[in-house]
């Protein structure tokens, strides 16, 4: 068995969907012998993971699965081991930067 990354894109739809497109990309630990069945075992959980619910306007709102929209395979398991990695260019490093800050601050577990 081989243990790979996979990116399960969903598309979240409020109402009657006149709003920005949302989408919601995971990323799910997948066990399986070869990329192929890694690849279909995610588009599994993909499926059975739509949803539908009212929320607080009872408005319907629809998680749609999308795709499987990437598979990594793992080489090794152990402590800081790369899962996924997204290289960003900014226009405003400074900015990109203090953002990173904030999204950490906001985790709450720094001194």
């Amino acid at each position: 068995m081989n243990w790979y990354v996979a990116k399960i894109v969903f598309r979240i739809v409020s109402g009657n969907g006149n709003h920005h497109a949302q989408f919601d990309e995971q990323l799910r630990l997948i066990s399986a012998d070869d990329e192929h069945q890694a690849f279909e075992k995610a588009s599994r959980i993909g499926l059975n993971n739509q949803d539908s619910f009212l929320n607080n306007q009872s408005e319907q709102v629809k998680w749609q699965f999308i795709d499987v929209a990437q598979i990594n395979q793992l080489n090794d398991l152990s402590n800081g081991t790369e899962l996924y990695y997204q290289i960003h260019e900014a226009p405003d490093a400074d900015l990109y930067i203090a953002w990173a800050h904030h999204k950490s601050a906001l985790l709450g577990i720094k001194n």
